[in-house]
């Protein structure tokens, strides 16, 4: 058996309508996991769902509210049976100077990137953990940024959100294996991908004054980068597939840089 195939495993993931989320949702479903998008965007989820074509689903999650996880995550394992790979990639991103950055930009991406994330990491220990919903373990797998491993302008809010979730995941890691729950806790980097996340980014710099163009800006992360270009949907997606997979058996409590090398 292919140790890459997931054919038999179940998957939620948040996010998941657009960007790097549908990408990662798209790999899963490819790599032969039954799928459930779980996103603010409900029409959208379902459109992506309905594409990946039998057998996937999509319910609709506020990743900062706690009852919207208990439900969504209820939803999940009653379309798929269980559940064996969570996938946190609900994130935001608003751009600002450490001079300037407005209270409610900062708590709003704490809401999302934080609380979100350790509200997934949280039920979903609680439904994949000896007696939950899914009760066979499985993987956790969420989203930082080659933004918690630099120094890069604009972004002070967003790179701490980002380390935070390297944090969480490590110490879930440990309390997972300490308590005998069968879930591994992983996370990855991605860096600069020209979704609409990263194009909007790169236009946010230039406006603060931090380069002339967006193009410059995006010359300046690839500058950085050894392999010598932006990221890809695909790329992140893979690695994806890697950690929800049986080659990544015995890879827990990491980060996954994948970004070409820019936060090494």
């Amino acid at each position: 058996m292919n140790a890459f195939d997931l054919t038999g495993r179940r998957a939620l993931v948040t996010g998941g309508a657009q960007g790097l989320g549908e990408g990662m949702a798209r790999a899963l479903a490819a790599a032969g996991a039954s799928v459930v998008i779980g996103d603010l965007q409900t029409d959208a989820a379902q459109s992506v769902a309905t594409s990946l074509g039998d057998g996937h689903g999509a319910v609709h999650l506020d990743v900062t509210d706690e009852s919207s996880w208990v439900a969504a995550l209820e939803s999940t394992t009653s379309t798929l049976g269980g559940l064996d790979v969570l996938v946190n990639n609900a994130g935001i991103e608003i751009t600002g100077l450490m001079s300037e950055v407005e209270v409610d930009d900062i708590r709003r991406q704490l809401d999302v990137n934080v609380l979100g994330t350790a509200l997934g990491i949280k039920h979903g220990l609680r439904t994949m953990r000896p007696g939950g919903a899914g009760g066979s373990g499985g993987t956790i797998i969420s989203v930082a940024s080659v933004a918690a491993t630099i120094a890069f302008p604009g972004i002070a809010i967003y790179s701490a959100t980002k380390s935070a979730i390297d944090r969480m995941t490590r110490v879930a890691a440990m309390e997972a294996g300490k308590l005998g729950y069968g879930v591994r806790v992983n996370c990855i980097y991605p860096g600069l991908v020209p979704t609409a996340m990263g194009a909007g980014l790169a236009s946010d710099m230039a406006e603060l004054g931090l380069f002339g163009s967006a193009d410059e800006a995006v010359e300046a992360v690839v500058g950085l980068t050894p392999s010598g270009r932006l990221g890809e949907v695909r790329d992140m997606a893979d690695a994806v597939v890697f950690l929800a997979s049986d080659a990544a058996r015995f890879v827990n409590g990491i980060g996954l840089p994948v970004d070409g090398g820019m936060g090494m």
